[in-house]
């Protein structure tokens, strides 16, 4: 039952209460709200609804200044684009973006086509050439639209799937090894359980038989014929690969493998050169990976190196070599090599060792170069070095090798798609606060990079115009925490000003430092923005994440209160004038944080925030809670997990104080964060005191992502920043 306030419809929806009585490990917890979990009680979208309507009627005087927001994103943005095409064997690969329309459009180009090269991304001929990182605007091709070819081919359009549904979401998309089929997947709900097709790149036309209820990850066999694919069990866990045959009914599908241990997610790839296909059965901290020969689809898969509690690794292969990416005796991981007939512990040797001071994150293998993504004092970048030519490459430690500069800091890069095994060209990205982001080939060979394209940003928009800087904060234990910022440069740094402070901080997920359009709407209007980047990512090693994880969880809200307090202290934010925000986990971060010290912030933003976080690992039954033990732990079975999590779940540690506004998201097919979760804090948040205002907006048609289409999420994006502009005064 929804109970309206009487006599005033300007007043928020309030859930009755049904107390139900939680005890365990001796503490007893009472939540009148638990019953929202019931989406089959009628009540639950009625309230749902009401709150809906509640936040519009509040925010309705935002209504034109939204709209205004909404045009202002998307004026700065360049709405019919093309990526940078991808070259793989005698294709193009690329996608569009095409005005009015909400999806992309995935399209490929013959590399044998008239007048094209075969070593430039077709439509990127003149764009720009420097040294990495330079942060120049280039604009070709703004005013003109990006260029069309004759022989260019249409593989899957979004839009057409999308007709008039009110959500999609495609996953797999895998072209076939002779490009002659393309697999996709397609969630219409954001429940993110997929009905997976095969489309005949020949005719266009989907080949009969579709797959219901799959998950993430598909892998082709070379025959083309071969396709495995993976399901999940009711919890939304991918627990079983199955192998398709185009030919056969889709019930004569094998059952390759079955994960029993619900700790354990199962995911399935191709290696880069072809050679195998690779399972993996990766728990948050334990790496099991199985490998079949991808010429023979139907043989016997082998274990790579047989699963070891808290030893994670990835594998990739070259010639007669596995390559893992390990953290076996190595905190901040390495690379190691054996034999692929005999690849077990006892014969791996040495490729790039283990150093305390950089965290090893990634690594991709080609014919004669491998390239690594290491992490150093917080930021991110790549290391390319040069296989030996007349001796195998894995006989000894490779030498360093060349770093791909970068000309900011802070600032960030990352690997590109770079399917060619053969290849000479790494294609990879940069970005920064200031600059947009860019697309780059880099000749491994002579090391020089080549700009291929720049996020071009419509208005006239000049980086130099604005500010970035890294700053360091102390939290309580002496830790000192990384704080990137940025801000137009007539903003003056003298305690005025507001601040939107955004932070994540789980996961080993890394919040790098990348250029937003979105952010314009802030800065343009004298704020600054800041991201805190606390324990529990990835910023400054694995070490960085274990202290922000289980039983160390607090010092992520405690580094993240600190850097909003040296924010202030510094004259960067203006007291009372720093506004958070975070999403998923790190709506976890803002509900605790909000607990902590509601006085420090002006306004929080919690998007599909984790705030019951208690209630949801005791109960087995839902989405993911089993896998989530590794990472915040099992309260049910440790009493120590049970504390550390009531001390800090910020739906059980609601106070009986005043709170700064609070803005809350939530999505109904969310399989994430239940739903429930933010509409159950919300009304507690009401509850505790007379003067907290808390707007709650579930997106009843959407999952974890919130919209699908881009200009849904625009307008998604103009909402939040209408709210976090208003509460600071800046709305106009």
């Amino acid at each position: 039952m929804v109970l309206s306030p009487a006599g005033d419809e300007g007043l928020p929806p309030v859930a009755e209460r049904r107390p139900v009585v939680l005890e365990l490990h001796g503490d007893r917890r009472v939540d009148d709200w638990m019953w929202l979990r019931d989406r089959d009680d009628p009540a639950v979208l009625a309230l749902l609804e009401a709150e809906n309507a509640h936040t519009a009627r509040s925010l309705a005087h935002l209504d034109d200044f939204r709209e205004r927001l909404f045009e202002e994103i998307r004026s700065r943005i360049v709405e019919t684009d093309l990526s940078v095409p991808v070259r793989k064997d005698d294709w193009w690969y690329f996608s569009r973006t095409i005005e009015g329309r909400d999806y992309a459009v995935h399209c490929r180009l013959p590399v044998a086509g008239e007048g094209r090269d075969a070593d430039t991304p077709p439509g990127t001929e003149g764009v720009g050439r420097g040294d990495a990182g330079g942060t120049g605007t280039p604009d070709a091709g703004a005013d003109t639209g990006p260029p069309t070819w004759p022989d260019e081919q249409v593989l899957l359009d979004e839009n057409e799937l999308a007709g008039d549904g009110a959500y999609l979401g495609v996953a797999n998309l895998s072209v076939s090894p002779g490009h002659r089929h393309l697999a996709y997947g397609v969630d219409t709900t954001g429940d993110e359980r997929f009905t997976l097709a095969v489309r005949d790149l020949a005719t266009g036309e989907d080949l009969p038989g579709r797959i219901e209820g799959t998950s993430y990850g598909v892998a082709w066999a070379n025959d083309e014929e071969t396709l495995f694919y993976t399901r999940p069990d009711a919890a939304n866990r991918p627990f079983q690969l199955w192998r398709h045959r185009l030919d056969d009914p889709l019930s004569a599908d094998h059952l390759v493998y079955e994960e029993p241990d619900e700790g354990y997610h199962l995911g399935v790839e191709r290696t880069k050169d072809g050679a195998l296909i690779a399972m993996e059965l990766r728990s948050k901290i334990t790496t099991e990976v199985h490998i079949v020969d991808a010429d023979r689809p139907e043989g016997a898969w082998r274990v790579v190196e047989a699963r070891r509690h808290g030893v994670e690794y990835q594998v990739e292969h070259h010639g007669d070599t596995l390559l893992l990416l390990t953290n076996d005796e190595a905190e901040n991981f390495r690379l190691v090599a054996a034999p692929v007939d005999d690849p077990g512990r006892e014969r791996w040797s040495e490729v790039i060792p283990h150093r305390a001071d950089v965290r090893l994150e990634g690594v991709d293998v080609f014919a004669r170069h491998l390239v690594s993504y290491e992490r150093v004092d917080g930021a991110a970048r790549i290391r390319v070095t040069a296989l030996p030519g007349d001796r195998s490459p894995w006989d000894e430690a490779l030498p360093a090798g060349l770093l791909v500069p970068v000309a900011e800091s802070p600032s960030t890069s990352w690997g590109g798609s770079n399917p060619e095994f053969d290849g000479s060209s790494l294609r990879y990205g940069y970005s920064s606060l200031v600059t947009p982001s860019s697309v780059y080939d880099l000749d491994m060979e002579s090391g020089r990079s080549v700009l291929r394209k720049r996020q071009t940003v419509l208005g006239g928009y000049d980086p130099a115009d604005f500010a970035t800087e890294r700053l360091w904060a102390e939290a309580p234990d002496g830790t000192r925490v990384p704080v990137s910022v940025v801000r137009h440069r007539s903003t003056a740094l003298d305690g005025t000003a507001p601040c939107l402070l955004y932070g994540y901080g789980a996961y080993e997920h890394s919040i790098d430092p990348v250029f937003s359009t979105f952010r314009l709407s802030l800065l343009e209007r004298g704020f600054v923005f800041a991201i805190a980047h606390v324990r529990g990512g990835g910023e400054l090693g694995r070490r960085w994440y274990e202290e922000g994880k289980l039983l160390a969880k607090k010092n992520t809200f405690t580094d993240f209160l600190a850097c909003a307090r040296h924010l202030v202290a510094n004259g960067v934010a203006g007291p009372g004038r720093l506004v958070a925000r975070g999403a998923s986990a790190g709506g976890l971060l803002m509900g605790a944080v909000a607990n902590l010290a509601p006085e420090a912030f002006a306004a929080i933003v919690a998007e599909v925030p984790f705030v019951d976080c208690l209630t949801t690992m005791l109960d087995a039954t839902l989405p993911l809670t089993v896998i989530e033990w590794e990472e915040w732990g099992n309260p049910g079975a440790d009493r120590r997990a049970y504390e550390a999590m009531r001390a800090y779940s910020p739906y059980d540690n609601v106070r009986p104080v005043p709170y700064p506004p609070l803005l809350v998201t939530g999505g109904l097919e969310d399989p994430r964060v239940g739903y429930w979760e933010p509409a159950k804090w919300t009304q507690k948040l009401r509850a505790a005191h007379p003067s907290n205002r808390v707007l709650l907006k579930t997106e009843l048609t959407a999952g974890h992502g919130g919209p699908s289409g881009r200009y849904d999420a625009w307008r998604d994006e103009a909402f939040v920043l209408a709210f976090v502009l208003d509460v600071a005064g800046r709305a106009g």
